[in-house]
């Protein structure tokens, strides 16, 4: 199984000083350039691939530089482990997405002082509270090419099983060398290209982590889910976090001794007015992708995967928006998770769309079929690919056989929180028990638990796990999971689940546990053992022991997947990269990424008016309604009368700008990612998609393919004349045109931001 020469073998990249932009480089003639954007969530090694297209775009500064993530733009942006932030000043200042802190805010509400509706400032650091022990920011200091630590001799290896397991062993090694070196280093060792490349990801990993300024719901989250992967947009989707350590410097948890982290670098703001068909660049962590999957693979999804999940998020929405409907306390509890279905909802709606009557599948069908016949057309290629496309259709196919009994399960055991808490807490036993056990383990275990004390409640826990039961017990019994129903339920149970069996089963299970008490649930972190945990009468233990035994098929079954895959799929993106004969990006994998393009708007359909890449704040108020999801608050309204008299106003709009279209690729996990222009600085946030765009994470639509970002005078607007965060705008190097107290925006009551932390931040 040799390494493809896809990037640069061998490359290795560290930490750097470099804290200023690139000096400029001669622009070339960009002016005549005609750029259709290709796509491509490209890694920091290619970058240098395409630097002469970046000249000709009019980047600014030299394009190589962008081939180190170590290096001026991309070391001032940071992953916040699901979405995409960046610095903004020498005291840590961190620039995101709004919805990109709803933990933390969460974390910090109350009934009486809810933070995600009337958003926050802190009027100095001293006020900036804690965002959770679980919030983190990871700033990537080294980048390293490891696949021949990784790869060679494994095609020897001839057992699916046995090949997986080898590889596993290999990758697990990389990884606790690597964090060996340091106690503040996270490592991933991450695979690109479908498992044909390997790189050695360092990462300081910042613990303390606080909320400084969210605007108000009406702001952050203004059109909700109507507007959600919609195009106009009026949405002002940022936030303001900030990264503390020690004061030796280095990371660690929250304290009040802890003072703010000192980044290499951070991004300035737009210097210059952004234009349609202007150059932008998006960096960021974006999350998934599944472009170099095969066409079995794209049916599967249109045809199987994608209803399920619409399916499945549509009941479990249900059933929490009719459970908090009336009560503020169990909304605040519910707001992530909510949110995260929607969302995931949207777009499982748009991947169906876009894949079956979009066409996508088809497309892709066709090319698996003109690589096919390029692959018969000449011996060699039959030789070194000839089998791979139908070995790769018969593992899909036997996989195909289980996915409706595998789903279940896995909807069964992610259904309920403390059943998660039990696993974890078997997990801790079983390896203390075998002396395996690190502090810092056992430290990372804590904090996720007393996480949760802002999220959990028995009322949505028992009816989200309740709802698994009943949708699962009701599936035909090919397909149903009896075993983990029964373990569940109890052996006497019949199918499908009348509510009254279902609730008999759910009292023994919660009537009976002290896992709901956070004492109690750290208590067993610290303590367990296996033994301990075998005594144990607590019943979502007695149960995490059951559903593990009733599991261990599937988890034999996903070891040949991975194994046998582990051999066919670079394989197959060999071929690919070979037939396509130009670059090719990886699929996206949560590691830092650059994407580029520029401004431009577009047409849903080929009949269809062209979208203008802008929005403005009068259309804003032009769609406020005063009631959700079109609810502005009351100061926002006000100072939009003068909005055109201010200094944010773009001449050509006669407005203040508020979204901007752009083509660049991007997907989930790029959320809170810098927009930057062609001189890498930053004009914006990425913060969503287009609806009709939402299907090329499997194949890149350059017609339709829009990325959404707010725009960063709108931020600027929205801080100054409405809310009064001047000093965050000092900060960042932004003169303050306003007469608002500085910090000291209107009272809640008055539709106004809370100005103090909500709750003492967690310890």
């Amino acid at each position: 199984m040799a390494a493809l020469a896809l990037v640069p073998a061998g490359c290795s990249v560290s930490a750097s000083t470099s804290t200023q932009p690139p000096t400029p480089a001669a622009q070339g003639e960009q002016d005549a350039f005609a750029f259709e954007n290709p796509g491509g969530m490209w890694m920091p090694v290619q970058m240098e691939a395409h630097a002469e297209t970046l000249r000709k775009l009019g980047v600014g500064f030299e394009p190589e530089a962008l081939a180190d993530p170590t290096q001026f733009p991309l070391n001032a942006v940071v992953s916040l482990g699901g979405c995409s932030a960046s610095f903004v000043s020498e005291q840590g200042l961190v620039i995101t997405n709004h919805h990109c802190v709803t933990r933390g805010l969460q974390h910090n509400s109350t009934p009486e002082k809810n933070l995600l509706r009337d958003g926050f400032l802190a009027s100095t650091m001293q006020d900036e509270p804690s965002a959770g022990p679980t919030s983190r920011i990871y700033v990537t200091t080294s980048f390293t090419d490891v696949t021949q630590k990784v790869l060679p001799g494994l095609e020897t290896i001839t057992d699916p099983t046995e090949r997986f397991k080898e590889l596993d062993k290999r990758v697990k090694e990389l990884d606790k060398t690597c964090e060996a070196k340091s106690e503040d280093t996270r490592c991933r060792i991450a695979s690109y290209f479908e498992g044909a490349q390997f790189f050695e990801i360092e990462q300081l990993e910042i613990k303390d982590v606080r909320v400084v300024y969210a605007p108000h719901a009406g702001v952050g989250v203004f059109g909700g889910e109507v507007d959600n992967w919609r195009w106009p947009r009026h949405t002002g989707d940022y936030s303001f976090l900030r990264a503390y350590v020690g004061p030796d410097g280095k990371p660690a948890p929250y304290s009040k001794d802890n003072v703010p982290y000192k980044p290499v670098a951070h991004l300035e703001l737009a210097s210059t007015p952004l234009r349609p068909g202007d150059f932008a660049m998006v960096a960021g962590y974006p999350g998934r992708t599944y472009r170099l999957k095969t066409a079995d693979e794209v049916a599967t999804a249109t045809n199987y995967s994608y209803p399920s999940r619409i399916a499945r998020n549509e009941a479990y929405i249900a059933t929490l928006e009719a459970l908090t409907k009336d009560d503020s306390d169990l909304a605040i509890k519910a707001a992530s998770r909510l949110r995260g279905l929607h969302n995931s909802l949207t777009n499982a709606k748009g991947m169906r769309d876009g894949l079956g009557a979009g066409g996508l599948l088809d497309r892709k069908r066709e090319l698996e079929s003109d690589l096919k016949t390029w692959i018969e057309s000449d011996d060699a290629r039959k030789t070194e690919y000839g089998d791979v496309l139908t070995a790769l259709s018969e593992v899909s196919a036997k996989r195909a056989q289980t996915r409706v009994r595998d789903d279940a399960t896995s909807e069964l055991l992610r259904a309920s929180t403390l059943l998660g808490v039990a696993g974890m807490v078997w997990s801790a036993g079983e390896k203390r028990s075998d002396e395996k056990l690190e502090e810092k383990t056992v430290v990372a275990m804590e904090q996720r638990l007393s996480s949760l004390g802002k999220s959990y409640d028995p009322r949505l826990d028992r009816a989200t796990m309740k709802l698994a039961l009943m949708r699962t017990s009701a599936l035909p019994e090919a397909d149903r999971p009896d075993a983990i129903l029964k373990a569940i339920v109890g052996n006497k149970a019949t199918f499908p689940l009348d509510e009254a069996a279902a609730d008999k089963a759910l009292e023994k299970l919660y009537g009976k546990t002290k896992l709901g008490d956070p004492k109690v649930r750290s208590s067993w972190i610290r303590t367990a053992t296996k033994s301990k945990l075998e005594r144990s009468k607590d019943p979502f233990f007695k149960l995490s022991k059951a559903l593990e035994e009733a599991t261990a098929d599937i988890r034999a079954r996903q070891q040949v997947y991975d194994g046998t895959m582990a051999a066919l799929r670079p394989r197959y993106v060999a071929a690919l990269r070979a037939f396509t004969n130009g670059p090719l990006a990886p699929d996206a994998n949560s590691t830092l990424r650059v994407s580029f393009g520029t401004v431009r708007g577009y047409k849903a359909s080929p009949d269809a008016d062209v979208y203008h890449p802008f929005t403005t704040v009068s259309q804003m108020l032009a769609k406020q309604t005063g009631e959700e999801p079109f609810n502005a608050p009351a100061r926002v309204i006000e100072a939009a009368k003068t909005a055109k008299e201010t200094k944010y106003v773009d001449p050509a709009l006669g407005d203040v700008p508020l979204d901007f279209l752009a083509d660049l690729d991007i997907t989930g996990g790029n959320s809170g990612s810098a927009t930057l222009n062609a001189k890498g600085e930053l004009i914006g946030l990425a913060f969503d998609g287009n609806y009709e765009s939402i299907a090329s994470d499997w194949v890149f639509m350059p017609d339709v393919t829009r990325s959404i970002h707010v725009d960063i005078r709108y931020i600027l607007w929205v801080m100054d004349h409405v809310d009064g965060a001047h000093r965050l705008m000092e900060e960042m190097g932004a003169t303050p045109q306003s007469k608002i107290p500085d910090s000291k925006p209107p009272k809640a009551g008055a539709g106004g931001l809370s100005t103090t932390p909500a709750s003492k931040p967690t310890k």
